[in-house]
């Protein structure tokens, strides 16, 4: 839980820091898009060297990603698992009930490894580069063509900023209710899954009573400060596109042409 990253915002003065949220945003989506498209060696090598591109721009070093990831390695591994074993085609190279592994499916399964990978390295890249009040603005200024359809836009942008302004601090309480349990004999990496379970119930109630206090108080002082979520808010910060930007998405298109052209 240390070493959680996803959502934590790293100050700093990289490239890709002075870039503006709304692009950041847009091209996080558009490199998801490009993912999908990739299914060989090639089209996957070419898109995780422009992730190790963006992660050496940040300025944030590639071990701290490895290390921050940490914790969602297992459910990748559940999910390729799954289209391991249950996949179907290619030739089968172990069968056992309904459980059969081929070449294939570890082919997929690799793949999917891969996808999963850059998903969650981009989106650190975000998350760690991005304020979460920029991204919020940016979300916002994505959807304004939606307020003529009378959606909630600036309602969706600051529920967005509060929930990934609470993502490393209630992870950061998780992490000071395990270290208080285990001082008090509690082991939660040992023993059968049931056992583990069992131990993890307890730790709920304390992480949602300290979730709903964290609520009333930012209610309490967004109520204090007369908060109004009208059109008429001014902005403390404006974020305008920069020459980075343009770059950027030269570089992401050139990217995308590429792997639309090595793909099979």
């Amino acid at each position: 839980m240390d070493n959680f990253i996803f959502g934590r915002y790293l100050p700093g003065h990289s490239i890709i820091h002075q870039m503006s949220p709304q692009s950041k945003l847009l091209l996080c989506f558009y490199f998801v898009a490009i993912i999908f498209l990739a299914n060989n060696v090639a089209s996957y090598a070419v898109l995780a060297v422009l992730i190790i591109a963006a992660i050496i721009l940040s300025g944030i070093s590639i071990g701290f990603f490895i290390r921050g990831i940490r914790p969602l390695i297992w459910l990748i591994i559940f999910t390729v698992l799954l289209q391991v074993f249950f996949s179907s085609g290619g030739k089968v190279l172990w069968h056992w009930g309904p459980f059969s592994v081929s070449d294939l499916s570890l082919i997929n399964g690799g793949y999917i490894f891969v996808r999963f990978l850059l998903i969650i390295m981009i989106s650190t890249v975000l998350t760690l580069t991005t304020a979460p009040l920029a991204i919020a603005d940016g979300v916002q200024t994505i959807l304004r063509p939606l307020k003529k359809l009378h959606f909630p836009v600036d309602t969706l942008a600051l529920m967005l900023s509060i929930a990934l302004r609470f993502v490393p601090t209630l992870m950061d309480e998780m992490t000071t209710i395990m270290n208080a349990q285990r001082s008090r004999g509690v082991d939660f990496g040992s023993g059968s899954l049931k056992h583990r379970i069992k131990v993890a119930v307890p730790l709920l109630i304390p992480l949602f009573t300290g979730a709903i206090n964290h609520a009333e108080e930012l209610s309490t002082a967004m109520e204090a400060r007369g908060f109004t979520d009208s059109e008429s808010r001014t902005k403390y910060r404006v974020y305008n596109w920069q020459l980075s930007d343009t770059i950027a998405w030269l570089i992401f298109i050139a990217v995308g042409i590429i792997v639309f052209l090595v793909r099979k």
